[in-house]
């Protein structure tokens, strides 16, 4: 037996060991040092922020059918949310071993939690109960092609650089859609059975491995040589057929009665972030420009409009990509991303249907040296608030904690001159964490870090007054790298629950009834 025969036997037994049944039953979080109480503002009242749901009638209702609430990405939640100091926390471990990351976090119609979570023999699709997170059905996928490049390498750091099928949506019945590994897309279904368990299915798929080459490094591919692209998201648009989008720049659709599938190229760009949906059309961004798409009548993806933008000259530490590190967020008649400007990143806020002249304004946001964002922002009515990603690469990587700048921004746009303003900045440091907004209480709720003087992080979720900038809730949750959320989003459910996941599981916080 040869050494690269070896070699390759023993990263497939190693994908083997890390693999590990999905027990039932929740086994909470490590990490038993006792936490500091929570906070609330003494003299803080609730204010709501009237904003109307954005509803997509091929999904699931707004804030519950995919990771940014919606298809603009608003990141706004109608739920209730905990504010109060009599907080129950439960948490679900992901993986005795490695992985566990639960990277999108859904809700069935009757309060359920459908999640799609990382382990390195593959990505799950899970359907929890609430709050007790007990287990309740599985669907595994093959594993990632750079989960197996990481075992290769032995560098975890390779599988954060990889966004590939992170995302899916929950259609208007309550199924999954969503990529695998193989650039199939899925839709699943989830029914109980007479016993009274609980399955996912198989509904229907769609293979786009004849348009998206996939000859990519598996277990089950170990020699491949040829050229692996892998598809990053997919969303319905308003006609009920799915628009994907790949890591190489490939954009397609599918239309869902025949079967036909169509495709453009963005040559030399990539996308490692979704995409945005509305009436008037798709909107996407590479690391070099943003687009504007629509569908001819035989279903042919067609570029709208694109603007370029100030990639800068190199990925920044606090983004997985040269480019901007945003999903597009659409809000009233906009469009906003953030750019990849050398020393400061600049917020763009574009009107979306303009013919010439789109770009709105030009906000430089945080500080020279140290200003990065990888995460869609809240946006509502003329509103965008932003988060500080720099310093951050993972937490398999390197991090300074000491030194990452932290702040978090909210800049309104008026709809009658077009200028922009800076309304208030908040000095917390949230550096990875998808936040969301609780409109019924208007508080925007980021997922921070505090250096504890022994050099420990203490993670808590904060809560920001949407209207002041100020703290108004710290819910202080665990300490340490398994506590830290490894550019995962926040999550309100219908229920009032938040949940956060963490590196290594979820954690859900409550107030009682």
């Amino acid at each position: 037996m040869g050494k690269t025969t070896v070699k390759l036997s023993y990263l497939i037994a190693a994908v083997t060991l890390v693999a590990c049944s999905s027990e039932r039953g929740a086994t909470p979080l490590p990490g038993s040092q006792p936490l500091p109480p929570a906070y609330t503002a003494p003299h803080w009242q609730s204010k709501p922020v009237a904003v109307a749901p954005v509803e997509h009638p091929y999904m699931a209702p707004a804030g519950r059918n995919s990771m940014h609430s919606d298809s603009y990405n608003s990141d706004v939640h109608h739920s209730r949310a905990p504010t109060a100091s009599a907080v129950v926390q439960s948490s679900r471990l992901g993986a005795k071993r490695l992985g566990g990351q639960c990277a999108t976090n859904t809700f069935t119609g009757d309060g359920k939690l459908i999640l799609l979570c990382a382990k390195l023999d593959g990505f799950r699709i899970q359907l929890l109960q609430p709050r007790t997170l007990e287990l309740l059905a599985e669907y595994r996928m093959p594993v990632r092609s750079s989960s197996y490049q990481a075992l290769l390498a032995w560098d975890r750091s390779i599988i954060m650089n990889d966004s590939s099928g992170a995302y899916f949506y929950l259609d208007d019945q309550d199924r999954v859609v969503l990529v695998d590994n193989l650039n199939r897309i899925l839709r699943l279904g989830h029914r109980q059975l007479a016993g009274g368990e609980w399955e996912f299915y198989l509904d229907r798929q769609w293979d786009l491995s004849g348009v998206v080459p996939s000859d990519c490094l598996r277990p089950t591919n170990p020699f491949a040589s040829g050229e692996c692209d892998m598809i990053t998201a997919v969303l319905p648009d308003h006609t009920g057929d799915l628009w994907w989008a790949s890591r190489y720049g490939r954009i397609g659709t599918v239309d869902t009665s025949s079967g036909r599938v169509a495709a453009i190229t963005l040559a030399g760009e990539e996308v490692q972030n979704g995409f945005a949906v509305a009436a008037d059309g798709v909107y996407l961004v590479s690391d070099h420009a943003l687009y504007a798409l629509d569908k001819s009548p035989d279903g042919n993806p067609l570029v709208r409009w694109r603007e370029p933008y100030d990639r800068g000259s190199g990925r920044k530490v606090g983004s997985i990509n040269q480019g901007s590190g945003n999903t597009p967020t659409l809000f009233s008649r906009y469009l906003t991303i953030t750019d990849n400007a050398v020393q400061q990143i600049n917020l763009l806020i574009y009107e979306r249907l303009a013919a010439t002249d789109r770009l709105v304004c030009q906000v430089p946001l945080f500080i020279p040296g140290g200003s990065a964002t990888d995460n869609s922002m809240i946006a509502y009515n003329h509103t965008v608030i932003v988060e500080n990603n720099a310093g951050y690469s993972s937490v398999y990587g390197d991090n300074d904690w000491s030194l990452m700048p932290g702040g978090v921004e909210r800049i309104d746009v008026d709809p009658a001159t077009g200028s922009c303003t800076t309304v208030w900045r908040s000095a917390i440091n949230a550096p990875s964490s998808v936040p969301k907004l609780a409109a019924s209480i208007g508080v925007a709720y980021f997922y921070a870090f505090a250096l504890e003087a022994s050099g420990e992080r203490l993670w808590s979720l904060v809560g920001l007054d949407v209207h002041s900038g100020e703290t108004v809730v710290e819910l202080p949750t665990g300490y340490g790298a398994v506590f830290n959320n490894n550019w995962a989003p926040i999550t309100l459910a219908p229920d009032g629950t938040a949940y956060v996941v963490t590196s290594r599981g979820i954690l859900a916080l409550w107030q009682p009834e």
